[in-house]
């Protein structure tokens, strides 16, 4: 069976050599276990020492009792060298103190660890292990290694060519991915009732053990109710006391709550772009989910999608997502605009030097209609370059000295690049 192929091992794979512990994060199921066993299997080919653990297995938590009992089972199993694989690490209290003090011996063990989202994990850690770790994120599987696996690796060096030529096949599984969303299992199974029982297990999953057992929420319907609120305004202005008042939580509360989704790689926020902060939106967040299909579920909407209306806020987060992907090591921020005369761009991308209003449209372009409120925006902060982040129209014009861009999702990386 043809397995997906991930862009993010190589990234995994270049870091194998440094002396820094490697950390892969990312929500439940994305494949993180899948992709160490592969790289385990690859040294394993090169007769290089390996060793596997993970806290997910309750005959492996006795090992984690302290730092001497793991190091004498590391010890027991690949003598003084190797590479040593922890899965689930967020499962240790203290996560950080613990590696940190085993990183500080100065032994000759390379380790890679998981963990599913947490804020041991996401935050703590930081503090404990600065200057000895790379934290490498692993997002749902995006639509290129979706096609990818889709056409069999057929067009593996030639995609965009493919989109060009293909246009019919690219529009099929856009409408897929815009429905079913980037998790593996679910990408791996044909039907649909059984993707749906796939999803289900992962949302469960991920409010019972991430959301109850990890970080002791003591509301996990309302956490769930806040979920599907969030889906069926994505992409939307996000009004804390009004959602407050919907969902029956204290303000603190439901913004604990949002704080806990973003750090469990659930949803992601958008801070405004501003300079006036008297005519421009300054407070409110705007929300994307880092897998469409998890949106989809959670409004029972998962393949049920089929016209261009329900798509446009879900292809804005699409788009929302292959940003983010692209820019994750370099110094740029993604930011919405908003003013009180409801004037608006879907994102500005900050790129330190210059900044980039992006408006993104799903419905099918024929010229180059732009915008009131793209155009406001051009004259008030005079960029060198708009983008209008189409399907399928690609075309460039000039408004104001402004080079305005309009470029096909599928072309979106290479100008991020």
């Amino acid at each position: 069976m043809i397995q997906i192929k991930r862009d993010i091992k190589k990234e995994i794979e270049s870091h194998l050599n440094s002396k820094e512990i490697t950390i892969i994060t990312g929500s439940r199921q994305v494949g993180k276990t899948f992709i160490i066993n592969e790289i385990i299997n690859d040294l394993s080919a090169k007769n290089k020492k390996t060793l596997f653990l993970s806290l997910d297995n309750d005959s492996h938590s006795p090992f984690f009792i302290s730092q001497d009992k793991l190091l004498s089972k590391i010890k027991l199993e690949i003598d003084d060298d190797g590479f040593v694989f922890i899965d689930e690490i967020q499962r240790i209290d203290d996560a950080g103190l613990f590696l940190k003090g085993i990183y500080d011996r100065n032994l000759k063990y390379k380790f890679i660890v998981t963990g599913s989202g947490s804020i041991e994990l996401k935050e703590k850690i930081n503090e404990s292990l600065a200057g000895r770790k790379r934290l490498i994120e692993m997002n749902p599987v995006n639509f290129d290694e979706f096609v990818n696996f889709k056409t069999g690796y057929k067009y593996d060096n030639k995609l965009e060519l493919f989109y060009e030529i293909e246009t019919e096949k690219r529009e099929e599984l856009l409408t897929e991915y815009l429905n079913f969303g980037g998790y593996p299992r679910i990408i791996l199974e044909n039907k649909t009732d059984e993707k749906l029982k796939i999803m289900h297990e992962i949302f469960r999953s991920y409010i019972e053990k991430d959301l109850v057992f990890l970080l002791k929420i003591d509301r996990p319907d309302m956490f769930s109710l806040l979920i599907k609120i969030m889906a069926a305004q994505t992409g939307t202005l996000t009004n804390f006391i009004k959602l407050s008042d919907e969902i029956n939580l204290s303000t603190p509360t439901l913004k604990k709550y949002l704080w806990y989704a973003e750090k469990t790689f659930c949803l992601n926020p958008v801070t405004p772009y501003f300079t006036n902060p008297i005519k421009e939106i300054t407070k409110s967040l705007v929300y994307y989910f880092s897998d469409i299909g998890f949106r989809n579920f959670s409004l029972n909407e998962m393949g049920k999608l089929n016209n261009n209306q329900q798509f446009g806020f879900i292809f804005q987060n699409f788009v929302y997502n292959i940003i983010k992907e692209n820019i994750q090591w370099k110094n740029y921020k993604i930011h919405y605009w908003r003013t009180t005369d409801k004037a608006e761009v879907d994102f500005v991308l900050n790129k330190q030097t210059e900044i980039i209003p992006i408006e993104v449209k799903y419905g099918d372009y024929k010229n180059a209609n732009i915008s009131r409120s793209f155009r406001s925006f051009i004259d008030k902060y005079k960029p060198a370059q708009s983008w209008i982040i189409t399907r399928n129209f690609n075309m460039e014009t000039t408004i104001n000295d402004c080079k305005i861009l309009f470029i096909p999702f599928y072309q979106l990386k290479n100008h991020l690049s």
